[in-house]
């Protein structure tokens, strides 16, 4: 995704300023593609530039007066020809996997905080998810464009709920850990490893499929 095919999407479900634009991403696109107030009014420029959106006309023209834009059909084309494109998955990435990894072998000092503190936000952003859901979609909401948003919602619970019930069973498994995080006096991982010191074990890929050995 692009932040231009962002602004384009929500320019044409409501035409808006660029501080309104910030807003509606504080509120909602920015759940799952953030910008900034500076990033926001660069694209808007660069989409004029291009012919994609114009500024309307004020009823009042006035000094320092904002701009809102609306889409042209030029834009609205570029938008219907990237959403229709297909896209490859991306692989998943994330250094906290690569910490624990590393714990294995370092020990695991200072991680077991940090979940706990990653715990407290996720809880926190599902809790907010859940009040999202009661607030906008309650019944009678049954447009399609009601059904695909809410599709983007039930996402991000999903989500939420499985970091926090993966950030728990880490949690747990973090208590049953021997002293010393998981390592034997000699440094080497207690799971078991090769003569090159490798773990044996299967490990979860960098696109969530399995590496057997190390990755």
């Amino acid at each position: 995704m692009s932040l231009p095919h962002a602004i384009l999407t929500a320019l044409l479900e409501k035409p808006s300023s660029g501080l309104e634009l910030t807003r509606r991403f504080d509120r909602s696109i920015g759940y799952f593609w953030s910008a900034t107030h500076q990033q926001i009014y660069r694209e808007l420029g660069k989409l004029e530039g291009e012919g994609y959106i114009r500024a309307l006309p004020a009823e009042r023209p006035a000094r320092g007066q904002k701009k809102s834009y609306e889409v042209l059909p030029a834009g609205r084309e570029e938008l219907a020809r990237w959403t229709s494109a297909p896209q490859e998955p991306r692989p998943w990435r994330d250094a906290l996997f690569v910490r624990l990894r590393a714990a294995a072998v370092v020990g695991t000092t200072g991680l077991e905080d940090d979940l706990r503190r990653h715990l407290t936000l996720h809880e926190r952003t599902l809790a907010e998810y859940g009040e999202i859901e009661k607030r906008d979609f309650g019944p009678g909401r049954d447009s399609a464009q009601d059904r695909l948003q809410h599709l983007i919602l039930r996402a991000g619970i999903d989500l939420e709920t499985f970091w926090t019930q993966w950030l728990r069973n880490a949690l747990t498994e973090f208590e049953r850990l021997p002293d010393g995080g998981g390592t034997s006096d000699a440094g080497v991982p207690d799971g078991g490893a090769s003569e090159d010191g490798a773990s044996d074990g299967a490990v979860p890929d960098a696109g969530g499929g399995v590496a057997e050995g190390r990755a």
